[in-house]
């Protein structure tokens, strides 16, 4: 495949004229669009499979598999192949490619399932007494590794971890004793179990489905795959069958402060398995290997502690252990590997001056070649010369894309203009400015729905989470600039120091310094968008943000001001954001992230959590504050909610709670989802008279 970017007409749609009965675009809009994902080649890249989310006119979800047949082209649409009423997951072509397998809780509980390519009825072949959380076929098919939350004194007894679980559920006790973190991560409380790996062969044609298992990891004190985001991509095969490797943290009472996650080889006839990368006190991910089985592939943090630092690119050579770093002088962060058919490069996506494009690296040279721009891809996956992508924009979800040797690339499923032919999208573009300490800094703008020369308008100045993550050139579900643009908003975004994408020496720039060049950034970046956009009106514009985005919205609340002190924003919207950062260090669940990013604990470093923190500044808020808050945050916990409201009415300023008592960290429910916009869409009007 050669250099090139994207389709265009994606781009192309911000320069149509508008229609007469065009609208703008929805938070309905938004849940009900389909969503494709997970892009899946047959061996001989004739087939590209994936799934599609579906929702109903009660906003209940089903996904299905689709099927394309890439040697016919455009003769044939993309077929459904899963049947009606099934909900599937995470599917995987046999290696002749004749069969499809996936999982589905059809049954009541998640298990494997197969069925043929060209279609038919699905065959369970699984029957486990609890959940098939992820799986790896092993390469000839006849044996499956998979993951399951299991008790530890259950060793590979699946039904003892049932009958433990339903013996909790009778007991009239609802207590839990703990001696050690976690004690809930993320969304959950810890209830004993860990995410587990066991083996299992396959049954044949005609056989029932299988029920038991022996454990591969079952002598490791981790969680395969790792909580609460981790799959499938975790662990793999070696070729020749032989073991598994696995990326795993060994618990103990560190876990909660420790990023220090290793490698292991897994024996399958038992045995004790050995760390491949004790070396490295830092984090090893993503294990893939070359297709003769001699290199071992893997991503490496090197700065232990720290989440957000660079993922090297390593090879390590399997008959004598030594490792070494793929385009060490590539400042970029790969989030997943995939080596070509000839051994001779590796495919990877990774964050890039705003956007999320697939790269093609030399694995000997360490050349790096940008393939698709434009633009984020979320998947890929390569079979031959062949390669399927699913990638999205600032105004379009996930479209599928396929590449054949040096053709360009083809669209495949509709993008979401062409899902919602009534809907004007607002155009973007990014622009740069000078920042904090004289460096380049980027951000987006997005027109509004129907924009019309010489009008000015509202703006929606949204602000990024992470901290080091990105406002940048991709769709999302919780934080969509276009459901502001679909109200009439202008947009703005600031990719600030802290960032992800533009180098690691800017993504370390925010640690320990929260409160202070990503404020130059924002305050420079406002300013140099309204001097570079007249549409935007700086009278009638509300500050928006969600996790360090709340944390900076009530920094912003006691320090951004004019000479006259008055503050810019007419209104602040701050979605589960930290109040009180000392509060923060002993109340949220990975103490390595507060950690790192203050420099130490809060009893051995006080004054690092307190020089930039909200909490001392709240005297001087004045401005109204939309607060939103989901009682399962364990991440930025219900209590930064509940004191951000508490500080507001207290002061006599115009404020309001959203709570959710069934949401985490984002709000993931159709129709909680419906109403945090309409609750934010409904708040911004107030306050901007839109």
């Amino acid at each position: 495949m050669t250099p090139r970017h994207a389709l265009l007409p994606i781009c192309l749609l911000a320069a149509l004229p508008a229609l007469a009965d065009a609208r703008g675009f929805d938070v309905r809009d938004l849940v009900r669009l389909d969503r494709v994902s997970s892009p899946l080649l047959s061996p001989d890249g004739r087939v590209v499979v994936y799934a599609q989310r579906s929702v109903d006119d009660a906003l209940k979800a089903t996904t299905a598999l689709y099927a394309r047949n890439l040697v016919t082209r455009d003769a044939a649409p993309p077929a459904r192949i899963t049947p009606e009423g099934w909900n599937v997951n995470s599917p995987t072509f046999s290696s002749d490619g004749q069969t499809l397998y996936f999982l589905s809780a059809k049954g009541g509980s998640q298990q494997l399932y197969a069925m043929p390519t060209a279609g038919g009825e699905p065959r369970q072949l699984t029957a486990f007494a609890l959940d098939v959380g992820s799986y790896r076929l092993s390469p000839d098919g006849a044996r499956v590794a998979f993951s399951a939350d299991t008790f530890a004194e259950c060793a590979a007894d699946l039904a003892c971890t049932k009958k433990k679980l339903d013996g909790r559920e009778a007991d009239k006790a609802s207590g839990r004793v703990y001696d050690q973190l976690f004690v809930r991560h993320w969304d959950t409380w810890s209830d004993g179990r860990r995410s587990r790996l066991f083996l299992a062969s396959l049954p044949g044609e005609g056989a029932a489905p299988v029920d038991r298992a022996t454990p591969l990891s079952g002598a490791l004190d981790g969680d395969i795959p790792a909580k609460p985001f981790g799959d499938a991509g975790d662990y793999t095969w070696a070729p020749d069958g032989s073991h598994v490797v696995a990326s795993v943290r060994i618990a103990g009472r560190s876990e909660p402060w420790s990023t220090n996650f290793d490698l292991y080889r897994l024996p399958l006839e038992g045995g004790t398995p050995v760390n491949l990368t004790e070396a490295n006190p830092a984090w090893d991910a993503g294990p893939v290997y070359s297709a003769d089985g001699t290199t071992l592939f893997y991503r490496a943090m090197k700065r232990p502690g720290f989440e957000a630092d660079r993922y090297a690119i390593m090879a390590m050579d399997v008959a004598t252990g030594k490792t070494r770093e793929i385009a060490p002088d590539w400042d970029r962060s790969p989030s997943s590997l995939q080596p070509a058919a000839d051994g001779k490069s590796l495919y990877v996506a990774a964050q890039s001056m705003g956007e999320y494009p697939l790269f093609r690296i030399g694995i000997g040279s360490g050349e790096v070649t940008e393939l698709v721009a434009d633009g984020t891809v979320s998947a890929f996956a390569v079979e031959g010369d062949t390669i399927a992508l699913t990638r999205n924009s600032i105004d379009s979800g996930d479209t599928l894309h396929v590449a054949i040797g040096d053709g360009p690339l083809r669209q495949i499923t509709p993008t979401a203009s062409e899902r919602l032919p009534d809907v004007q999208f607002g155009s973007y573009e990014q622009f740069s400015f000078e920042g904090a300490d004289d460096a380049t800094v980027h951000g987006y703008v997005v027109k509004p729905s129907g924009f019309e020369e010489g009008r000015r308008y509202p703006v929606a100045f949204l602000i990024h989470g992470g901290p080091q993550g990105s406002f940048g050139n991709g769709w999302s579900y919780r934080w969509n600039p276009q459901t502001y643009a679909g109200q009439g908003y202008a947009v703005v975004m600031i990719d600030f120091h802290g960032s992800t994408g533009y180098g690691q020496a800017f993504t370390d720039a925010i640690s320990g310094d929260w409160g202070g060049k990503p404020l130059v950034d924002l305050q420079k970046g406002w300013a140099e968008a309204l001097a570079k956009y007249d549409f935007l009106d700086g009278e009638r514009a509300c500050a928006l943000g969600a996790s360090y985005g709340g944390y900076m919205v009530n920094w912003i609340a006691g320090n951004w001001f004019d000479r006259d002190g008055r503050s810019p924003w007419k209104c602040l919207v701050n979605h589960d954001g930290v109040f009180d950062t000392r509060s923060m260090g002993y109340v949220t669940e990975e103490l390595w992230f507060t950690e790192w990013e203050n420099g130490g604990t809060p009893f051995d470093k006080p004054e690092n959590y307190e020089k930039f923190n909200p909490v001392n500044h709240v005297a001087k808020w004045r401005v109204p504050m939309l607060v939103v808050q989901g009682e399962k945050d364990y991440r930025v916990p219900v209590d930064q909610g509940l004191s951000t409201f508490t500080a507001l009415q207290r002061k006599g300023i115009e404020s309001k709670l959203l709570y959710f008592p069934d949401e985490n960290h984002w709000v993931l429910k159709p129709h909680n989802s419906i109403l945090w916009h309409d609750t934010v869409n409904a708040w911004l009007k107030r306050h901007t008279g839109q």
